[in-house]
């Protein structure tokens, strides 16, 4: 057995049976762990130590301010040269010529050797000074002396002491003696932390520079934070862009490309500079570029815009803060200034800021417009916004149709005189039958006699793409939606286009993600004001913008959905553009519901009363001439508010819902023209029975059938 097993047995008493032997096991005990080697530990510590953070940050911090030495040395020793030679001439000019300006290189060349001919005269001179200088010094030596000595003797005369002669001369010895002790004296600790002094300058010249690789610099300026916006990164961005011809122009230019910058100004929250690139690079090739850009410029993709100039060969950078875009802008005047009036003919609306920071305004005067963007990004709030501003000028009559059908346009109840709210085909019939009326009253204003002024029609579709995918069909089979000569929303939509604006009739519409099956090619071309929220496609940019803007730079395919909410890529003659460019990039005001009911009010309180009509009714056939007959009883003339207000009482299905544009109409039609007395619009009772009896028969008829 082994010598862990131990047998235990009674000796004393001999078993009368077999004994029972008991077996114990002795566990040893467990082997001490093996010290670890000294070095081991050691080595553990040493990467420790060398692995830490704080470690790192130390050696990157002694890292950099050696360097800071080397390329402040660098620096002035660069400075030195270009002082002391022509080099800077020399890389200008290389620059004009790679950049193609012949005529500034040209300029260039003549400046460095009217610098050559100067130091050609100085170096020249130079061998002439030591003699010049020999002799000046003795004539003035001579002179001083001998000036000392005649103040000697006039004081030796004024003291009677013939001693008093050298005194002047000898002041100037001690004087000579005390210099030389001081310099003696302060020598040599000058000479001692000289060196020092000149490291501590170039040491300044560097980290001023920030003259010290990426790696070594702070964390904070390595990642960007706050880094501003210089010359050299941005040269070095378009360097590092992946454009061969354009790094290799860089390379080429003396300046290395400083040449291709405007000044960078100041621009809002961001800053601009225009860059005019070497021959043989296209600024399509940047445009392309965008998000590289942006990073080499260490900013996100939508803080980086690039449009383009008027200037040839040039692109227009627009580099924004960070974080500055994600701050909100403020609220519109229309919430904070409750004094503020609107002008449809002068005014221009306060829709919100440009990325400069300045006040976006839009006239609307005479324009129709486009809003379009992805779902759920302020489309219905930016469109909404102006109608706002527009209602608070009481000559507008709006006619709206909110194909949505959730409340966002209930604050123009009672201000506009249309209103229909709702999301199904049976809405889509009645905005369709709006814009038809639409049509009706362009007409009859575009036959009115020259010079004839029209209030402003403003006919306001929301999600209009649930009108043009409409697939109803009227009992003649004319669709109600899609782009067909027979569909009935697209022809009343494009014939207001064609020729409302001259009657001051005019289309506003919002859509979703413009496709050409919800937003037909003619439709979208005929908005003369055209805006665009976020959205998924270039070539989406292109339907919603048209393929000029989006040439010039538009790029609302860019912009963050759900992040820049409210944002728009604006293409109208009705704001100011910068000079060269085609489209501008506005961030609107926030107006919420609760803010937007407040405004209405204002501009309710403006009007005289509006009666809404919420459906168009197209049951019992009326005779509305002989109904006015009827409201004007026995009174001569009757205000023609009045009669509308009559109209409303006698037939509330049929009246309810005018205005004096369709009372107008019907007495204009009628030969029974309303007309002014006591300087306010009247209708005249005979006028109207001389129109009911002069009338063919078959109007009448046909009216009472």
């Amino acid at each position: 057995m082994s010598d862990n097993v131990v047998h235990l047995h009674k000796d004393t008493d001999p078993p009368t049976e077999p004994a029972t032997v008991t077996t114990l096991t002795v566990v040893p005990d467990p082997a001490p762990p093996k010290p670890v080697p000294l070095w081991v530990r050691s080595g553990r510590a040493i990467r420790t130590a060398v692995t830490h953070e704080n470690t790192k940050t130390a050696a990157r911090a002694v890292a950099r301010h050696s360097i800071y030495v080397a390329g402040g040395a660098r620096i002035v020793a660069r400075r030195t040269w270009d002082g002391r030679t022509a080099a800077r001439y020399e890389r200008m000019l290389r620059a004009a010529e790679a950049a193609g300006n012949y005529e500034a290189a040209a300029e260039w060349e003549e400046r460095g050797q009217r610098y050559r001919e100067a130091r050609h005269r100085r170096r020249m001179d130079l061998l002439h000074s030591p003699l010049d200088a020999a002799k000046g010094a003795a004539v003035s030596a001579g002179m001083g002396i001998g000036g000392l000595v005649l103040l000697g003797v006039a004081m030796a005369i004024a003291t009677k002491d013939v001693t008093e002669v050298v005194t002047p001369l000898m002041a100037v010895i001690k004087f000579i003696n005390l210099m030389i002790t001081i310099v003696q004296v302060v020598w040599g600790p000058l000479i001692t932390i000289g060196p020092f002094l000149a490291l501590l300058a170039l040491w300044s010249v560097g980290a001023h520079q920030k003259a010290a690789p990426n790696w070594a610099l702070p964390a904070n300026i390595r990642n960007g934070e706050g880094e501003p916006i210089t010359p050299s990164i941005v040269v070095k961005a378009l360097r590092d862009l992946g454009v061969p011809a354009l790094r290799n122009a860089i390379k080429e230019m003396g300046d290395a490309g400083a040449s291709m910058l405007g000044p960078i100004r100041i621009a809002g929250c961001g800053v601009e500079v225009d860059v005019t690139l070497p021959s043989g690079v296209s600024t399509v090739e940047v445009q392309n570029r965008r998000r590289k850009l942006a990073e080499n410029l260490t900013r996100h993709e939508h803080e980086v815009f690039i449009t383009i100039p008027q200037a040839a060969r040039t692109v227009r950078l627009w580099i924004a803060d960070s974080g500055a875009l994600d701050e909100p802008i403020g609220p519109s005047p229309l919430v904070t200034d409750e004094t503020l009036t609107a002008d449809y003919a002068k005014g221009r609306a306060p829709w919100g800021q440009d990325l400069r920071g300045d006040a976006a305004a839009l006239s609307v005067y005479q324009r129709h417009l486009l809003i379009t963007g992805l779902s759920n990004q302020g489309k219905t709030a930016a469109l909404r916004s102006l109608a706002l501003w527009l209602a608070l000028d009481r000559s507008v009559e709006f006619w709206l149709g909110d194909l949505k059908g959730v409340g966002d346009w209930a604050m123009f109840d009672g201000l506009a005189t249309r209103l229909i709210q709702g999301p199904t085909d049976e809405h889509v019939i009645q905005v369709t039958e709006m814009a038809e009326d639409a049509v009706e009253e362009m007409n009859r204003r575009l036959q009115a006699p020259p010079g004839t002024e029209f209030p402003p029609l403003i006919v306001i579709v929301d999600e209009a793409q649930v009108a043009f995918m409409c697939p109803v069909k009227d009992e003649d089979k004319r669709p109600y939606g899609g782009s067909s000569s027979n569909s009935r929303y697209f022809m009343a939509a494009r014939k207001i286009h064609n020729q409302g604006r001259a009657v001051n009739v005019l289309l506003w519409q919002g859509t979703q993600d413009p496709t050409d099956q919800n937003l037909p090619k003619l439709v979208r071309e005929g908005a003369h004001t055209r805006a665009s929220l976020a959205l998924g496609t270039e070539s989406q940019a292109r339907m919603a913008l048209g393929d000029k803007a989006v040439d010039g730079g538009a790029a609302p395919n860019l912009l963050r959905p759900g992040l820049d909410k409210g944002t728009l890529v604006v293409a109208s003659d009705g704001i100011e553009i910068p000079k060269g460019q085609s489209s501008i990039t506005v961030r609107t005001h926030y107006i919420s519901t609760d803010d937007a009911k407040v405004i209405a009010a204002r501009a309710k309180a403006l009007r005289d009363g509006v009666t809404t009509l919420h459906v168009i009714e197209r049951g019992e056939e009326r005779d509305p001439l002989a109904d006015i007959a009827t409201v004007l009883g026995s009174d001569a003339r009757v205000r023609t508010q009045e009669v509308i207000t009559r109209l409303a009482a006698l037939n509330p299905d049929a009246y309810s819902g005018w205005s004096f544009i369709d009372l107008k109409r019907v007495l204009d039609d009628a030969g029974a023209e309303p007309y002014k007395s006591d300087g306010r619009m009247v209708v005249g009772r005979d006028r109207v029975h001389r129109a009911l009896a002069n009338r063919p028969e078959t109007d009448s008829a046909s009216a009472s059938e």
